[in-house]
């Protein structure tokens, strides 16, 4: 049976006490709660399921990465090679980056700090999220931490992390910093969905010139561009539907291109191998001089696909991706080097086509078709990186709001966004006709990748301190050694920012200031609608019909408070003369977890005595999570709220405070032992009850339909239960009506230009052509209600 324990405890003003549903298990709860945080984060799996799981990972993972020998060689030496030995030194820097990128940091550290699976640096910045409050959004509730998704540490008050977190968490300076610094970040990773795609493809369609030196480049280019239109018209098909060919390709990729470099080894000579020397980086840098610095920006293009390893994660465990690049993607990329390396000693004029002119002649169109291939599944992993991290922009308050489609229903990460979709083809395509040249796309391709690496770097250094507790040393070794290395790469494309490197530069601050705007534009409206929340005391005045007439049906408020009496509502009440029976707050919220499990999504509350007919529900969400168009949202909220109902009639009293206790997943138990449903079915939910003294304040009595009277004394809970509920459902049948704020921001008269810029036009325009809220929260037409206001911020 379940006991009812209270503690008395106070928020703001309010004195009261919290009522907690204590169900008798075996397991104290915090050691439940910590076993199903385990079963989120710790999977294990045989040796052959993940075997299976590092081959399935080739076609995701690996595909960019996979591709640029296409296109290293002649990005490094476009003026042509003057020396063998530069050729030597050039391989010795390839080696040794891809072993120091890659394989060290990327693959044996940066993997680790992974978001339960997910990656990229919008994961990172919700791991620290969740670690430090530097969310620039402040609607998160300590209830939230309780979720099993929701993991998180304490730190000793005088501990080095617990210091760098008071430091983060001073001043909203440092706050805005390290958003801004993951928007660059995740800028940058747009501007690889843009120009993988171009230099991937058009590296591949090039193969045709190498074999029939009559054809024009224009043609390439035309082919190139032919086929990125195909590529981006099929999105809308989800790769569930052609994914099962990308791991057979990229393994015939790599395994072609790995015995194409031993075969050219075994021809031209083993020279070449001296390059795993790295005194040969020393020469090459003291022969060439500047021109060596500079063609680091060519070297650099070798561990291009790095960074979508770590943001295309999500579907594979961290060991299955290691075992395919330490088994089978390492080895097979130095095969591939040292071989094209070695035809190169010999044929030093073939440098722009060094790939295709170095593939044996018997073999040279089977390689052109899976090259082809792999150049499209390399394109298609960008993109989807790009889908899924406008997607975690999305859920943080940092992009317009745009239409996100699943397109599988096996795989909830695999989704289509047509309006960027569209975007990136046509950037895609002006990128491919305006260049023309590998070379100039190398060097845009170079520098996105680079400061990419450089801003994943920052934030490991934070994810060290505060998420691992890594001691000052091994923090300051990696934060070394990774910056040595990146600031030397930046300093070397920075020279090419004028030959190409302007382009992701340009296309990053495109997106940057849509991304801060809308997300500025956000934070201002939620400061508003929390300074402007109605207080307790104004809703009690009113009275049980809150001065109004109360028409039957239940009306949903939606707002972006999780607590207090939104302004909006106050403003519906003030202008019209009724009101709905029974009235919901309804509060869609991110969390930055990467998803909120469905039967921890919802936390129902009362605000006000029991007749007042007043609830809030927040329904909470990752941000991998879809808020997506179904009957299920509705439905699932009603169930909660007569949860909720069913359980509070064991207690005495009722809820308003406006702070919530501490959730308890709870199946709440009948006399038989466990509470159902209607159809009989055993159902649970999250559930919080705060008892507040304010329900002497207003006498407690029912709608005059209704004959009992709800809170009092001497009623019986069994018989308030089913009048409650009985009333809730035929207030439902009555009709459900959804009432949204239709709210125009505008800027202060007294705010300076850049605000009035941003916030009267900039930000005006995004909110006009995104999508509207009525959409996003798939609201029926027939049963919307605007509410007009205007924001002055």
């Amino acid at each position: 049976m379940a006991s009812i324990e209270t503690d008395g405890g106070s928020d703001n003003n309010n004195q009261g006490s919290m009522w907690v549903l204590d169900q008798k298990i075996d397991q104290p709860m915090d050691e439940e709660a910590g076993r199903l945080r385990n079963m989120y984060r710790e999977k294990k799996f045989s040796s052959l399921l993940l075997l299976r799981l590092a081959y399935q990972s080739l076609g995701v993972v690996y595909g960019d990465l996979g591709t640029s020998p296409l296109y290293v060689f002649y990005n490094t030496f476009p003026q042509g090679i003057e020396d063998q030995e530069d050729i030597i030194g050039a391989l010795s820097l390839i080696i040794y980056s891809l072993t120091l990128v890659p394989l060290l940091k990327y693959v044996f550290v940066v993997l680790r700090a992974n978001d339960n699976g997910q990656g990229g640096t919008l994961a990172l910045y919700s791991l620290l999220c969740r670690h430090a409050k530097i969310k620039t959004i402040p609607n998160q509730h300590r209830t939230d931490e309780e979720l099993t998704t929701y993991s998180h540490s304490t730190f000793h008050e005088r501990s080095f992390p617990a210091k760098t977190k008071r430091w983060l968490e001073e001043n909203s300076f440092k706050k805005n910093a390290i958003l801004i610094l993951v928007l660059v970040g995740t800028c940058m990773v747009i501007g690889d969905g843009i120009l993988t795609p171009a230099i991937s493809v058009l590296s591949a369609a090039g193969g045709i010139k190498v074999n029939k030196p009559g054809i024009s480049s224009n043609i390439v280019v035309l082919v190139a561009v032919v086929i990125l239109v195909a590529l981006f018209s099929m999105q809308h098909y989800g790769t569930d539907k052609v994914g099962w060919l990308f791991a057979p390709v990229v393994l015939l990729w790599f395994l072609l291109i790995g015995g194409i470099g031993i075969f050219n080894i075994w021809k031209y000579g083993s020279t070449v191998l001296k390059a795993f020397s790295p005194l040969y980086i020393f020469r090459y840098f003291k022969r060439g001089g500047k021109e060596g610095w500079t063609s680091l920006g060519g070297i650099m293009l070798s561990i291009t696909g790095t960074e979508a390893l770590f943001a295309d994660l999500a579907h594979f465990p961290v060991s299955a991706v290691q075992i395919a690049f330490t088994l089978l993607v390492f080895p097979c990329l130095l095969l591939a080097y040292s071989g094209q390396a070695a035809y190169l000693m010999n044929n030093m004029d073939h440098v722009q086509d060094s790939f295709y002119r170095s593939i044996p002649d018997k073999i040279y169109w089977p390689v052109f078709v899976v090259a082809t291939a792999a150049a499209i599944v390399a394109s298609q992993a960008t993109i989807t990186a790009t889908f899924s991290i406008i997607k975690q922009a999305l859920a943080h308050g940092c992009f317009p709001r745009v239409k996100v489609v699943h397109t599988s229903k096996m795989f909830l990460g695999q989704i289509y966004i047509p309006d960027i979709n569209w975007i990136l083809m046509i950037l895609c395509i002006s990128v491919t006709a305006g260049f023309k040249n590998q070379n100039q796309i190398g060097n845009a391709y170079g520098t996105a990748v680079v400061i990419v690496m450089l801003v994943t770097t920052l934030l490991m250094i934070l994810i060290m301190i505060l998420v691992w507790r890594c001691h000052w040393i091994l923090v300051f070794i990696f934060t070394g050694l990774s910056l040595i290395v990146e600031c030397t790469y930046f300093s070397a494309v920075l020279f090419k920012v004028d030959q190409g490197g302007w382009v992701p530069l340009v296309i990053a601050a495109g997106f940057l200031l849509i991304m801060y705007v809308w997300h500025y534009g956000t934070v201002k409206r939620y400061e508003f609608e929390m300074h402007s929340k109605v207080s307790m005391a104004w809703l009690l005045g009113l009275g049980p019909s809150l001065g109004l007439v109360r028409v039957p049906g239940i009306g949903l408020v939606y707002t972006e408070l999780a607590n207090g009496v939104p302004h909006i509502f106050s403003h519906f009440i003030t202008n019209l003369p009724a009101i709905h029976s029974v009235v919901v707050f309804v509060c869609v919220k991110y969390l930055p977890v990467y998803t909120v499990p469905e039967d921890e999504r919802f936390l129902v509350k009362r605000i006000g005595p029991k007749n007042f007919h007043i609830f809030r529900c927040v329904a909470r969400y990752g941000y991998k999570d879809l808020h997506k168009k179904d009957d299920d949202f509705e439905r699932k909220l009603f169930d909660n709220l007569f949860i909720f109902v069913r359980l509070e009639s064991m207690m005495e009293g009722c809820s308003d405070s406006d702070n919530y206790s501490l959730p308890v997943q709870q199946t709440a138990q009948s006399r038989d032992g466990l509470l159902q449903n209607n159809n009989g079915n055993t159902v649970s939910s999250l559930v919080d009850f705060t008892v507040s003294s304010v329900d002497s304040i207003v006498p407690a009595r029912s709608p005059s339909h209704v004959n009992n009277t709800f809170g009092s004394s001497g009623q019986s809970s069994g018989h308030t239960e089913v009048d409650e509920l009985e009333y809730l459902k035929s207030c439902r049948d009555a009709g459900v009506v959804h009432i949204l704020g239709n709210t125009v921001v505008r800027a202060r008269r007294d705010s300076n230009l850049c605000k009035k810029i941003a916030v009267d036009y900039i930000y005006a325009f995004l909110r006009k052509i995104c999508r509207e809220h009525s959409v996003i929260f798939n609201v029926p037409h027939e049963s919307l209600l605007n509410v007009g206001q205007i924001f002055y911020v």
